[in-house]
């Protein structure tokens, strides 16, 4: 009803339309109106950069495997199963007479492996993995005796200890044998309890430096010139070259870590990357980003292929003869050529450079071929690395 008196009229009443037929015409002008805005693409800090010094440590050891099912080391083509047996054995009090010949197939000689994590303190529990070192058939079932982990400064930061976990199965009998999974590495779940806390470099100075994952001077700038805007332009942040931004922290350590914490949130704009494709040269694969544009370019694909058969040809002697029976080889060798048809490729955006390539019904080896023609042909817009 209008402010005189006289009735509207509605846009979408008319005969025939229900209520909801109009509420459902609404949404959908509203949505196409939402997918036609353009989309403000943003990320954390936290997923661009990480703080220097918060890293994990790597941790190492050798142990053993008690309490196998008969699926140990073979301990006559493993020395050091029943040499690692008998040193822990002495330890316990145990003493073997010399020249004891020890026949164990319940003992496994392992690695083991974990990853300290930042700011671990004594006591925490981690998991660690084990894997076998000798020639046993399975580690299902297994106890990890008492095992030190040692850091790369030989010192020693958790002891490990526990029941194996091994993801796999396998049974044989008769001379065949069914196996599903790995046998010969496990987990044991919060086997690890640390023993020393790894030093840190984070509360040692008045500065914190975020390194980029990615060296990238644009985005070293954005995201200095974002920390600065989120604390109100006060100098906080400042890139020291495209890797490195530099922070000037609190000292007191709750201030810095609720100054960390609202640092990693910060929003940056995203930077265009640079254009790069990507071949794995094993596996063929080819990966290549939004950047990656075309110049224009003529490019023709063609095919040789060479084919070599072998067909068995038999002399027989005539009967009575005397001669031998002669097995020879007739070989046939052909050898066709496809005509590669010419195409222009150009564009500035990747679908049109996956449509072209496509055209030619290129495989990922034909690609790495092309690519690498066209990036020496100067058309490709693009680093080529080959992996």
């Amino acid at each position: 009803m209008a402010s005189d008196g006289r009735r509207t009229r509605d846009p979408f009443r008319t005969s025939g339309v229900s209520p909801w037929q109009r509420a459902l015409a609404c949404t959908l002008t509203l949505l196409a109106a939402l997918l036609t805005q353009p989309a403000a693409h943003a990320e954390r800090v936290k997923d661009l950069a990480s703080v220097q010094g918060v890293r994990p440590n790597q941790l190492v050891g050798y142990g053993l495997i008690v309490g196998l099912d008969g699926t140990g080391d073979q301990t006559t083509q493993t020395p050091f199963t029943v040499q690692s047996l008998t040193n822990m054995l002495n330890q316990l009090g145990v003493t073997l007479p010399p020249g004891t010949n020890l026949q164990l197939r319940n003992v496994a000689a392992v690695m083991i492996t974990a990853t300290l994590p930042p700011f671990a303190k004594p006591g925490q529990m981690l998991d660690v993995t084990v894997s076998s070192l000798g020639n046993a058939k399975s580690l299902r079932g297994g106890t990890l005796v008492l095992t030190p982990l040692r850091g790369a400064d030989g010192q020693i930061y958790a002891i490990a200890q526990g029941n194996v976990a091994v993801g796999g199965a396998g049974a044989g009998g008769g001379g065949s044998r069914v196996q599903i999974n790995h046998l010969s590495a496990g987990r044991v779940p919060g086997g690890a309890t640390v023993e020393r806390a790894a030093p840190t470099s984070l509360m040692q100075s008045e500065f914190v430096h975020l390194e980029l994952a990615h060296t990238d001077f644009s985005l070293a700038r954005k995201v200095a010139d974002a920390i600065n805007k989120e604390f109100d332009g006060g100098g906080i942040a400042d890139a020291v070259d495209g890797r490195m931004i530099r922070l000037t922290a609190p000292i007191v350590p709750d201030e810095r870590v609720r100054f960390l914490a609202r640092v990693e949130n910060v929003r940056v704009d995203a930077v265009t990357p640079t254009a790069r494709v990507v071949i794995n040269a094993r596996t063929g694969s080819v990966v290549m980003n939004q950047a990656v544009s075309l110049e224009a370019c003529a490019v023709a694909h063609g095919n040789l292929s060479v084919t070599v058969s072998s067909t068995p040809v038999v002399s027989q002697p005539a009967p009575l003869s005397g001669g031998q029976t002669v097995v020879t080889e007739k070989a046939d060798v052909q050898i066709k050529q496809e005509g590669g048809q010419l195409s222009m490729m150009s564009g500035a955006k990747l679908e049109d450079l996956v449509k072209a390539l496509n055209s030619l019904g290129a495989t990922p080896q034909d690609l790495l071929a092309i690519l690498q023609a066209m990036k020496a042909a100067g058309a490709l817009r693009a680093e080529l690395e080959i992996i």
